[in-house]
């Protein structure tokens, strides 16, 4: 009889997680606790200079444990973590990833500027997206719950937006979008709080998070978007010039966004 096959180390750190311990990958466990960042720390350990229980290992997706004990370089390093989220000022031009052409610079290559020294070797996450040229409030974390605590529909977290459309807003105008409006997509979008700010200008608050949504929704009434900023999620608004950041405290986290973050 055949021996069966060993599952692979992903697989391994997977079910570890998911039963409720802290097992986690190896390259993901050193970037989350903020000794590298993910893809130096995939690069360290395929140059063998970490050590995983006094062994050499060289594939990053090894499975680690909250007992597990990690050298890198020869110096222990721990892998334990809190949840550290940071608030970003996107400026325009700046996109969530590399592919669009016309970008001048991604959120991370801003984030990564901005940062203070103590934070720089985090592996960090985009709490959502913001389009290109939409600027405000984007946040980041090293948890990944908290992102799916942020952007899961169930949530209901609020983003505020404010979008210069050009011509005079009046209230009726913005009526259809308090009560759910027919986007091109053939969908009714959730019932949004709309009001005019100044006269050629929309405040929207949003509980979804759908593609170009804000843009859309103003299309459907007849709002042409010429400018969008978000300066609020949740109870959080933004308070950081453009292409400056700054980490929330535990209170902000919990009482601003409605998340209990790990400490």
């Amino acid at each position: 009889m055949s021996r069966p096959k060993k599952p692979p180390r992903w697989l391994e750190a997977a079910r570890v997680r998911d039963s409720g311990g802290d097992g986690e990958w190896l390259a993901r466990a050193l970037s989350r606790a903020g000794v590298l960042p993910q893809a130096e720390a995939e690069e360290a350990i395929r140059q063998r200079r970490v050590k995983l229980d006094s062994r050499e290992v060289m594939e990053p997706m090894s499975p680690v444990g909250p007992k597990s004990r990690v050298t890198v370089d020869g110096h222990p390093v721990s892998l334990s973590w809190r949840t550290q989220v940071i608030m970003l000022h996107k400026p325009a031009g700046a996109v969530a990833h590399g592919s669009d052409k016309k970008a001048t610079s991604t959120v991370f290559d801003t984030l990564r500027s901005a940062l203070p020294p103590e934070l720089v070797r985090f592996g960090w996450h985009s709490v959502g997206r913001l389009d290109r040229d939409t600027t405000g409030l984007l946040l980041f974390t090293n948890d990944e719950r908290f992102v799916a605590h942020a952007t899961a529909p169930a949530t209901h977290l609020p983003k505020t937006y404010v979008a210069r459309v050009g011509v005079k807003v009046t209230s009726e105008k913005l009526e259809p979008l308090r009560n759910g409006v027919l986007i091109d997509d053939g969908e009714v979008t959730r019932p949004a709080k709309a009001f005019p700010r100044g006269e050629d200008s929309v405040e929207l608050v949003l509980t979804e998070g759908r593609f170009h949504q804000v843009k859309r929704m103003l299309n459907a009434v007849g709002l042409p978007t010429l400018a969008l900023h978000r300066e609020a999620v949740g109870e959080l608004m933004l308070d950081v010039e453009v292409g400056t950041c700054r980490p929330l405290t535990d209170a902000e986290v919990r009482e601003k966004l409605g998340y209990t973050p790990r400490s």
